[in-house]
């Protein structure tokens, strides 16, 4: 897991630099640059939502697994926990094509 972190923060460092370089008499980023910016942002928010619902639905199965007569409130609390993730990849995307 630490090595997985490392590497993420390596790439995003790596990254950044070429964002951040200002061309002669430019004083914004390109748009290139913000695309690209935008682009990773929603990878990862996406990724990152993919698997905190893949965790909340495993947990609510297992949880329902051990506690059948619990059936109808479990999934309750996972609909909607599993609406306010994707509600947190939407507004990246939305967040993305604003900022373009």
């Amino acid at each position: 897991m630490k090595n997985k972190l490392v590497l993420l923060i390596i790439s995003m460092l790596a990254l950044a630099g070429p964002m951040l370089a200002q061309g002669a008499g430019a004083g914004n980023p390109t748009d290139a640059n913000r695309r690209a910016a935008a682009y990773i942002a929603m990878g990862i928010a996406s990724g990152l939502c993919g698997l905190g619902q893949g965790r909340a639905t495993a947990s609510a199965a297992e949880a329902m697994a051990r506690n059948p007569g619990a059936v109808a409130a479990i999934r309750v609390a996972l609909i909607l926990g599993l609406v306010l993730i994707e509600s947190l990849a939407l507004y990246t995307l939305v967040i993305t094509f604003v900022a373009q």
